[in-house]
């Protein structure tokens, strides 16, 4: 059975030269990821499964191809919404990943990721969700200032990481499987 957000994420994938897809794995999944790119968006589920957590992921999708602000605004508010929908004792996790870009303005498509984040700061410290940020790319330095800034200024528990750190190097770390101190190149 498809989500309504499923159709309304297709819906502005139709409206787009950008891609933008959802598929919802388990609503009530504990691992929420925001990847650009499709390769890197199966690096990522590839790595959660193989580290044993893929029951816990709860969606697989990408956003790619220079979307922008608005469609990543509400792709992220989409997300966040569903990620909000049910609490975990365990708080949740949402890793925002992908490689490094060739033509899509990080600093763009995170002006719109913030914004979500922005607007429903209080559902993700209320839902306990900690944010890992894994990106590179065009503007990349701008788009991670801004990440940070927001961490800042919302109080939310956001790590954030440039093309320095392995591709996909944050999903041990958010699961609490590997320490900080096992990666050298993290100037955390």
């Amino acid at each position: 059975k498809e989500f309504p957000e499923e159709a309304y994420i297709r819906e502005l994938d139709s409206k787009t030269g950008a891609s933008l897809k959802l598929t919802i794995l388990n609503h009530t999944g504990r691992i929420w990821t925001m990847v650009a790119g499709g390769g890197a968006s199966v690096v990522y589920a590839d790595t959660i499964a193989d580290l044993g957590y893929g029951n816990d992921l709860a969606n697989y999708g990408e956003y790619s191809g220079a979307p922008s602000t608005e469609h990543t605004y509400e792709y992220a508010k989409t997300l966040i919404s569903l990620m909000t929908r049910t609490k975990d004792p365990n708080g949740k996790i949402f890793l925002v990943g992908g490689g490094i870009a060739n033509f899509t303005d990080v600093a763009a498509t995170f002006t719109g990721l913030i914004k979500a984040i922005v607007n429903f700061q209080e559902d993700l410290k209320a839902h306990h969700v900690k944010i890992w940020v894994r990106r590179a790319g065009p503007n990349f330095q701008e788009g991670l200032a801004k990440m940070r800034a927001c961490s800042d200024e919302t109080g939310l528990d956001i790590r954030i990481y440039g093309p320095e750190t392995h591709i996909t190097a944050i999903v041990p770390l958010a699961l609490g499987l590997a320490n900080i101190t096992d990666f050298p190149e993290f100037d955390d």
